[in-house]
This record gives C-alpha cells, structure tokens and sequence, in this order.
C-alpha cells in the first residue's frame, strides 16, 4: 500500500509538470484550433474512452467517473482508486486534394477517488480542458508587379483544470454532487507576413492567460427493473461565467524602406466567457454483465461572446455570433463475460464499444465548423492478484464540412486504474 501512495504521488506530481509544459507546448495539431479556446479535451477517462466517451449514467465504484460527480458516492469503503492515462494521435488532413499527415501524443489526465465516509466519496485530479497547436503558410496573391505574398499562421497553449469533487448519496436511489475546478493556461496565436521591398511585413499576435474556476453538478438515480436488471438516469449541469481575463492583440507593421517597426497594442478587457452546459444520460445494466448507455450534452457557446479584431475600425473587443451551439449524441456498451467465474481469466475482461455525433462550437469565416462522427472499441483488462485494470481504447474521428478541411484522427488511449483496498482490518489467529 506504501507503494501504491508513493507512486501515486509521484504520478500526480509528474502530471502537474506535464501539464504545466503543456501549456506552452502543444500536443495537438489541428488547423481548427486557432477558432476559440481552441480544441475542446475530452475529459472522460480510459475506461469510458472505449464507450466513445459516455459516462453520465455510469455508476460503478471500481472506477473514477469525472463526467458525473454523483458517481463518486458508489465507490466502497476499502476502496482507494487512482487512475492516469495517456494517448497518441495519429491525424490525416485533406484539402483540395493535398493530403498531409501529422501524429502527437500526450499525457492526458490524473485522478483519484476514496470514501470519505458512508455514502461520500471525494475524488480529485487533473484533467484537460482544450489545446491550441497549429503551424501552417498561406499565399495571397497581389498583383502582377509584386506577386504573393507569405503568412505563416501558429499557435500553441491551452487550459487544463485541477479539481476537487464531492458525490452524495442522501436516499438509496438518488445521488448527488459537485466538481470544482481551478482553471488555468495561456495560448497564442500569431499571423504573420513577409515583407518585400515595396511592401511592409505585418505581424499580428493574439494572447489570452486564463485563472479562474469551474464549476459543474451532477445527479444520478438508479431504479432497480429486477433482481437482474437496473436503470440509471444521469444529469450535468455547467455553470457558465466571465473568466475575468484580458485578451490582448499587438500589431506590429515594420515599414520596407526603414525596417523601423510600428507596434500597436490592443487589449479586449474581460472579453472570456465559458457557457451553461447541460447533459443526460441513460444506462441498462443486466447481471453485472451488460451495460449499455447513451448520453446527449448540450454546451451554449451561441450566447457566448469571443475578442475579435476589426480592421476597419483597427478595435480589438469581444463580440457575438462567432460561436454556435455544440451538442454531443453517444452511445456506447460494456460486456463482461463472466465477473463471477473464477476458472476463467477471460471472461473478466470486459469489452467496449461506442459511437458519437458532435457539431462544432466554433465557426470558420462565418459557416459552422466540421462535425465529428466517430466509433471507439476497447478492453478492460484486470490484473493478476490484483482488483487494479488496464483499459486500452482505439478511437476514429472523422471530422468535415463542406468547402472545410477533412481530418481523420485515429486516437490510441492507455489508462491504468490502481484500485486496492486502503483501510482493510486483517485478523491473524
């Protein structure tokens, strides 16, 4: 047990370190990070991965459920769960029949839950939140005489979240609780053009520092149907909130002929919002065997405002209509064959599928972004002598829109759920 502490710790403050250089180095590479907050994380853990992320109506103590906080009232006493993972993407784009494929990894969260004491559970951690990472040149085209001229577009950054979560149950069907998080990180953004002799360079430079908070609820209620059969209804609520930032954008034009620059510098003050979100799930449980669950979030950024800049008026402030609604549909199974049989070890694994539908929250020159389609399957593969799993998840991601670039990320994901018992009273005659 001192070992498990120990290297969980260890693992927690790695993953702070990891997370806090993550910040300024991105593991995303996506042009359509450069909209908004940029890409927004999945939050789920590897388990959940496999069901394409559902989770809002799971409820099973051998597990850390973020995506609900009334989950963490299931886990029992003996129970202390710590849980990591990590993934690698591997990403094909395409546009106009260029094709160009890129591949990143990440360390991608850290949790931990215990009972607290009957009925309570407290769980805590870090989780991601969304990434900025991007690199690409344009051409524009002038005139005869001087021809195109270059801008290289980049970005990189992101927020990511460190919370403390408090799940209750107060009557045998019902649960409740909280998630609240501290919100953190910084991203950039810059475009930038090459002068030529008759024709100045221009660099325009956007940066935002986020500190502030999260907050979200969540409710369960679980109905037997049975001796064999249950039924979960899950419910999310986010609270929407100014992030009491200042976004700035420093526009610098260096003139040909002198190479002297101009720097203007522009600020958008408490220009950050994060919108009301709701979500509900459902889950059929049948014999500890068979889970199958669906989930629908809804996230406001329609009502959203967002800093932009103005040419005309050469005003950088926050203004509306830049975002849409985002809505997520999933649904996803879990089967076991046999938790029970103690002859057999593969019938203990369990096996995961999943597929989801998400629309997107930003827009591209004033359209709605791509949609996601994607399908997940994964192993939940527990380890001798252990109650400790080992949850691997493959995941496809198709994301498109019309005149957009097309993008198919495969998604690997790794997590490793230490769950042993923590306050166990052994009896030596």
């Amino acid at each position: 047990m001192k070992r498990l502490l120990i290297g969980g710790l260890l693992a927690a403050v790695s993953s702070i370190g990891i997370t806090a250089q993550n910040t300024s180095q991105s593991s995303t590479i996506s042009p359509y990070s450069q909209y908004g907050f940029g890409i927004l994380a999945d939050q789920s853990q590897a388990f959940s991965r496999g069901m394409n992320g559902v989770g809002l109506a799971l409820r099973n103590g051998m597990l850390v459920n973020t995506l609900n906080p009334a989950s963490y009232s299931a886990v029992d006493s003996l129970t202390m769960l710590f849980d990591m993972g990590l993934s690698g993407r591997f990403t094909n784009f395409k546009e106009a029949g260029v094709s160009v494929n890129t591949r990143s990894a990440s360390f991608d969260y850290a949790v931990g839950l215990f009972r607290m004491r009957r009925n309570l559970g407290v769980s805590f951690g870090l989780l991601p939140y969304s990434d900025v990472g991007y690199s690409y040149t344009t051409s524009t085209y002038l005139n005869s005489s001087i021809g195109s001229i270059s801008e290289l577009h980049s970005g990189s950054g992101g927020l990511h979240q460190a919370f403390v979560g408090v799940g209750w149950r107060p009557l045998k069907p019902l649960s409740i609780g909280f998630n609240i998080a501290y919100l953190w990180g910084t991203y950039k953004r810059s475009v930038s053009s090459v002068g030529t002799s008759i024709v100045n360079s221009l660099s325009k430079s956007y940066e935002a520092s986020v500190s502030n908070y999260l907050l979200d609820f969540g409710l369960q209620w679980q109905q037997p149907l049975s001796r064999t059969e249950r039924l979960t209804l899950g419910a999310t609520v986010g609270v929407g909130h100014k992030l009491n930032a200042d976004p700035t954008c420093s526009i610098v034009n260096t003139n040909s002929l002198t190479s002297l620059p101009d720097t203007t510098l522009l600020t958008a003050h408490n220009a950050l919002e994060l919108p009301m979100s709701y979500g509900v799930g459902l889950a059929w449980t049948h014999a500890d065997k068979l889970t199958v669950a669906a989930d629908v979030t809804l996230q406001k950024w329609g009502s959203v405002s967002y800093p932009s800049y103005e040419e005309h008026t050469n005003s950088y402030a926050s203004r509306s209509n830049l975002f849409t609604d985002r809505t997520r549909y999933g649904v996803g199974l879990d089967y076991v064959p046999n938790p029970l049989d103690q002859r057999s070890y593969l019938k203990h694994v369990h096996y995961r599928l999943g597929a989801s539908y998400t629309t997107p929250y930003y827009k591209v020159n004033g359209v709605d972004g791509p949609s996601e389609l994607s399908v997940s399957a994964g192993l939940g593969i527990p380890l001798l002598r252990s109650r400790s799993e080992l949850n691997l998840s493959a995941q496809w991601v198709h994301s498109s829109a019309d005149g957009l670039i097309t993008d198919n990320t495969f998604r690997v994901s790794v997590g490793l759920t230490f769950n042993e018992r923590w306050f166990a009273k052994f009896r030596i005659e």
